[in-house]
């Protein structure tokens, strides 16, 4: 009987270390493509919930090196901590693991990394039609020959100290009813010069979702840092590839020259391509570029991009600069 009980506890001493192994910290985050079940337990389907497609959510762990499931801080779920099959969904470009993931600090010592988000308006509206900086948009104008301004994304927090029911007015997109970001004059007029989609509210949402979690003191010290960048992204080989190609197909490829051209060498893996369509008809929606380092109307497209890790997933291959549909 003493045997027994001192092998059974070697070997649950054993399963607990092992577990303790398998478990690599990661940061970053997770989009999940599908609605998918998250559980618990890697081995058990007991209490999932489903995922939202299309949703991002904190990534805590993978399993193992060569993951098989990652683990996600899941709001809402009870735990919050759940597992996912990795095939779900799409890791964000600064997902790393934890021990290897460097870089400056800020805001108590969190890692202050950054997604700037930049679309093509022209194949937004393509298939947004109905928004208002879609209605007023004309063949000719600002919006249709250089990248517009979507998001600056400190990665992976959102929505910090946002009251409850401002989150909740968010996540129905009901922009219009979010509270009026306090911008100066000059900020909100360079801020409409790169994001149309400020006819919508859009800079209301950026703020309440994204904006709140940077190390910045204000709204206008945080869209000055992205105009400031935009400037220099729209000014580089990247904005020309775009505008000299309306209407022509480029690849990512091309796109990944041009940063490395414009931004120095590598500067092309910290971006990912997102298209919608297939094949002739795929359009260029969005590129994401990973960018880490301190933030200021001042910053250096080049150095943050260098300091940033390389992307795993590059996005889609090629697509289609779209021009305004008459």
């Amino acid at each position: 009987m003493k045997r027994l009980l001192v092998v059974a506890t070697i070997s649950f001493s054993a399963l607990l270390a092992g577990s303790a192994q398998a478990e690599v910290p990661m940061t970053g985050s997770f989009t999940a493509q599908q609605a998918c079940p998250a559980t618990p337990s890697i081995h058990s389907g007991d209490n999932a919930v489903s995922l939202e497609a299309n949703h991002s959510y904190k990534l805590l762990a993978k399993n193992k090196d060569a993951a098989t499931h990652y683990l996600l801080e899941v709001p809402g779920a009870e735990p919050t901590r759940r597992w996912v099959a990795i095939d779900c969904g799409d890791l964000s470009t600064g997902a790393a693991s934890a021990q290897t993931q460097g870089g400056s600090q800020t805001n108590g010592g969190k890692q202050s990394f950054y997604l700037l988000a930049v679309s093509w308006e022209p194949a937004f509206c393509a298939t947004e039609p109905s928004k208002p900086e879609c209605q007023s948009e004309t063949p000719g104008g600002a919006d249709t020959r250089q990248l517009s301004l979507h998001g600056l994304w400190p990665d992976p927090d959102e929505y910090c100290n946002v009251p409850g029911d401002v989150v909740a007015i968010d996540k129905q997109k009901r922009f219009g009813d979010l509270p009026a970001v306090n911008l100066s004059e000059d900020v909100r007029d360079a801020l409409e010069q790169v994001m149309p989609g400020t006819k919508s509210s859009l800079e209301r949402h950026e703020w309440v979702k994204h904006g709140t979690c940077a190390p910045v003191a204000t709204p206008d010290a945080y869209f000055t840092a992205a105009t400031a960048l935009m400037g220099q992204l729209n000014a580089s080989e990247v904005g020309a590839l775009f505008a000299k190609n309306v209407g022509a197909q480029i690849t990512t490829a091309q796109i990944k020259k041009a940063m490395n051209d414009s931004f120095g060498a590598g500067a092309g893996d910290r971006i990912k391509v997102s298209c919608k369509g297939s094949h002739g008809d795929r359009m260029i929606m969005e590129v994401t570029i990973g960018l880490q380092g301190q933030l200021d109307g001042k910053s250096d497209l080049s150095q943050l991009v260098a300091a940033a890790p390389a992307v795993a997933d590059s996005g889609c291959p090629s697509g289609l600069v779209t021009a305004v549909r008459q």
